[in-house]
């Protein structure tokens, strides 16, 4: 390529702005492009690559200021690792005579700013825009970085869609929060928005509520800010605004932008929803991550005038249909939405009809997770993705797609409002409730292990926060929990679950287990208005609340349905199957949901099986070790052995050792009860584990090459799990939930020598759980979520006077390498992490956590288990597609009324 003949300029930093021909390294100055708060921008030509670029530079007078200088090369740390199409590119950095540059993509276009210069965006221009910002935010987030400063200005506009710019405020998000925060009040220039010249990095306007009050930023904080553009987009004017940053600030904090659609009416009424969503004062109420606000948004694009948008806009929208659907599932639709109309306006004696009902493209039922509208017209259901992402999506039954719900990663257990309008679910260790067409979430409850919730018409739900214990009441509009059953020590009563309110709002149903001795539980009928409880049959699954005059209820692998009287709370007559082979677990779930209208949805053919997987540490697949039902998996010490536990599908559990050599499964327990989380001693001699086969969980132990029968180490009223055995073989680490503690599990240890007598090790208000020893026997390595989300902590051991916390967003199902000096954990993506563990003297010296990749695990604890060098992992991974379809069943009560 030609080089100019001219001597290039030299770039003075006292010279402002640079020149036309100027030079930085091989970049030739063609004109200036634009000014940020953290560097002036220039257009400039690559003089080897002949191609436009844009270069920025840290201004003159920020030179020499160290926080400025910081953020400069925070911009190019952070931009380096994001790849887009939605976020401007970075080719170079480089310096000239002091002079620090960034080389990157140049955009033509016009900022989101000047477009909103003049007025609002059309409706479709704001979906499509904001769904793209909402990607590029995405892959942001992914990559641990936060923005800090999504505003319109840093937003362009090109043919090729919206890009985001200026990371000079972006930090990556395990980055601790500075303290003493404080605003600095300057009066703005007139033609800039109010921005803060201060330690509190942003742009006001579009600051959330916990930045602009100094506290740490992260994801969700970047949700608000994309919150207020959505809203200026669309109704032409900021959320927030005032004549002051005092006033600017009290809006953020205190008030509700008026809705958009009042604003503008013509805009969709569902982007209200989404809106409101992300602007939500506190941050656990908003859209938790920007991929749930761009399926939201392209949910309104894709849904024309059933999403809300006028009719015109309706009629230019991108027209999609999944493939799936394309032959038979649409068949299968049109067939339900002639099925249900058919059903309620022919004058037909009804009879039953069947269908089956399949999962969105690309994902799959979890059967336990669905529950049906009490109107039998919507279907709540948890969902798995290819990546292991579990989320509620709602579908009504005469449509061709379902929706996914925003804000409801994790989800388990849905449950309806009696208007069939909002879904309660759990999730995080909460109960919450949410709209069904998105928005308006609500946490109401802590429950860290549920088991199942019933919304009354009076306002009241009732649920299990925990596998022991009883049942307990909220509002559901929130308010103080309050206990409702207790168990029955003289009848061995361990755990009140699945709860199930009956038509007249007062009386329900509910499963107490009280031992596995028989492989049976029984369901209890009960008031609100009593204390009192009464047996109304034996049954091996919870129970179903249909329209007044029956009751549904499992015995075998049998779905029964049986006359009930509601008000006496007793059966008559005979019970009649009505679906066969259903499916079942553990905790007396059982696989299918019924409304009050005779629509029934089940699964058959019992439990998904899993896979075990083999992988590297950069994620590459190796052999497949088996599959079936497995939970808990734990190497021995010589790596030789697998120890796992295995659910069959009547309900128990029983542990198994895989030979890893000689590929030779042996069965390690017997019974029909639950045996569960088998643990090796050090030397690799013995196993412990836990068992409610004499109806109270107990700890066991048994050599493991099974010479003698095991013997009972520890037994009390709680359930317990084992979790780790300590280097010098003294100590066993126990998760430990009293039938008091409402669920929370607390950490204890069993001493296994003298009595046997355990003791807490941490005990609080929160939800401590799945420990480990690490291999010097010194610290015990933990999950908690006292922050509010799962962390990983580390505590000294025996006595926990230091603690630091390892995760930064989010951990759980740590594990130790052999030589202690690398940890091992899940963040709330599934992805395993991996962080450097250091000592220094009574201190941990701990490394930056880093993903190695992203499997799809199951949702048992813990889901893989690393060999003792930390090379390869064993994943206890979903099948793809394991529940692509469901049983459908219109009218399943019209044979019965014969």
């Amino acid at each position: 390529m030609l080089l100019p003949t001219r001597p290039p300029l030299v770039y003075n930093r006292a010279t402002m702005p640079l020149l036309a021909g100027s030079r930085l390294g091989p970049y030739e100055i063609l004109a200036a492009a634009g000014s940020g708060g953290m560097g002036e921008v220039y257009r400039a030509r690559d003089t080897r690559l002949e191609r436009t670029v844009a270069i920025k530079i840290l201004p003159s007078y920020l030179s020499e200021v160290p926080d400025a200088k910081q953020r400069f090369e925070r911009e190019a740390r952070a931009i380096s690792s994001l790849q887009h199409a939605n976020i401007c590119t970075l080719f170079d950095i480089g310096s000239q005579n002091g002079t620090d540059y960034l080389v990157m993509e140049y955009l033509e276009g016009e900022t989101l700013a000047d477009r909103l210069a003049k007025g609002p965006l059309p409706p479709e221009q704001v979906l499509k825009y904001g769904a793209e910002i909402a990607e590029g935010l995405e892959k942001a987030h992914r990559s641990g970085i936060i923005h800090r400063d999504l505003k319109p200005g840093n937003v362009m506009l090109t043919k090729s869609g919206a890009k985001l710019m200026d990371f000079g405020l972006a930090k990556a998000s395990s980055v601790a929060p500075v303290s003493g925060l404080t605003v600095t009040l300057a009066t703005p220039e007139a033609s800039h928005p109010l921005t803060a010249a201060g330690t509190i990095v942003g742009t006001f306007q579009y600051m959330s509520p916990e930045q602009v009050e100094g506290k740490e930023a992260d994801a969700r904080s970047d949700i608000f800010a994309l919150g207020a553009v959505l809203y200026e987009m669309a109704a032409g004017r900021r959320a927030f605004s005032g004549k002051s940053h005092a006033s600017i600030v009290a809006a953020i904090l205190a008030s509700e932008p008026h809705p958009i659609s009042a604003v503008q009416p013509m805009s969709p009424p569902a982007l209200d929803r989404v809106v409101k969503g992300c602007l939500a004062k506190d941050p656990d109420e908003r859209w938790q991550t920007a991929h749930d606000v761009k399926l939201q948004l392209q949910w309104i694009a894709e849904g024309g005038s059933q999403a809300g948008i006028p009719a015109p806009v309706s009629a230019r929208r991108r027209l999609s249909q999944n493939v799936a659907w394309a032959v038979a599932a649409v068949c299968g639709l049109a067939a339900i939405g002639f099925a249900v109309a058919w059903m309620y306006r022919s004058s037909t004696p009804r009879h039953p009809v069947r269908l089956s009902v399949l999962a969105p493209e690309g994902n799959s039922f979890k059967p336990f997770d669905i529950a049906i509208s009490p109107d039998g017209n919507k279907f709540a259901f948890a969902a798995i993705d290819a990546s292991g992402k579990t989320q509620l999506w709602v579908r009504p039954l005469d449509s061709e797609s379902a929706q996914p719900l925003g804000g409801t990663e994790g989800a388990q257990e849905p449950f309806w409002s009696p208007d069939s309008q909002t879904v309660g679910f759990f999730a995080d260790g909460k109960m919450k409730r949410l709209e069904a067409s998105g928005g308006g979430l609500q946490v109401l409850a802590d429950a860290p292990i549920p088991r199942g919730g019933t919304w009354s018409q009076d306002g009241v739900i009732l649920f299990s926060p925990g596998a022991a214990g009883g049942l307990y009441r909220v509002s559901a509009s929130g308010g103080t929990v309050e206990q409702v059953t207790a168990l029955d020590a003289k009848k061995n009563e361990d755990s009140h679950r699945w709860p199930c309110f009956l038509p007249d709002g007062q009386h329900y149903v509910f499963l107490v287990r009280s031992g596995l001795t028989t492989g049976a539980a029984q369901i209890y009928g009960a008031s609100l208005s009593s204390k009192d409880k009464s047996l109304v049959v034996d049954s091996g699954g919870r129970p179903g609340c249909t329209q007044p005059g029956y009751l549904l209820f499992v015995r075998g692998s049998n779905l029964m349905a049986q006359r009930f009287d509601q008000s006496r709370l007793r059966l008559s007559g005979d019970p009649t199957p009505i679906a066969e082979q259903l499916g079942r677990d553990y905790t007396f779930s059982a696989a299918y949901t019924v409304s009050r209208n005779g629509t029934l949805v089940a699964h058959n053919g019992g439990i998904s099986t899993s896979v075990l997987t083999w992988y590297d540490r950069a994620g590459k697949p190796g052999s497949v070790l088996g599959s079936d039902n497995f939970n808990v998996i734990r190497f021995s010490p010589d790596g030789r052995v697998l120890s796992t536990s295995i659910y069959d599908n009547s309900g128990g559990e029983d542990i198994w050792l895989l030979d890893l050599v000689r590929g030779v499964r042996t069965r390690f327990t017997f019974g029909p009860a639950l045996a569960d989380d088998p643990v090796w001693s050090p030397d690799g001699k013995m196993i412990v584990f836990d068992s409610n086969r004499t109806g109270t969980y107990a700890i066991y132990e048994k050599p493991s090459n099974g010479t003698r029968k095991e013997e009972v180490v520890f037994a009390d009223p709680a359930i317990k799990f084992t979790s780790s055995w300590s280097p010098d073989g003294k100590y066993v680490l126990l998760d430990h939930i009293a039938p008091e503690a409402q669920g929370k599990t607390s950490i204890w240890v069993l001493p296994m020598f003298g009595d046997h007598k355990a003791y807490p090790l941490i005990s609080n208000d929160f939800n401590s759980t799945l420990s480990q020893f690490s291999p010097d026997g010194h610290w015990v390595a933990y999950d908690s979520n006292e922050s509010g989300r799962d962390e990983i902590y580390a505590v000294a051991f025996p006595n926990p006077t230091a603690r630091f916390q390892i995760s930064t967003a989010g951990g759980a199902n740590v594990q130790w390498r052999a030589d202690g000096k690398e940890l091992y954990y899940t963040d709330p993506d599934n992805k395993i992490m991996a962080v450097d563990i250091g000592t220094r003297g009574d201190a941990l010296e701990i490394g930056t956590p880093h993903a190695l990749w992203q499997p799809r695990l199951q949702a048992v604890n813990p889901p893989y288990a690393a060999t003792a060098d930390g090379k390869r992992f064993l994943a206890n991974e979903l099948p793809v597609q394991s529940t692509s379809h469901l049983s459908l069943v219109l009218n399943w009560d019209a044979e019965l009324r014969k």
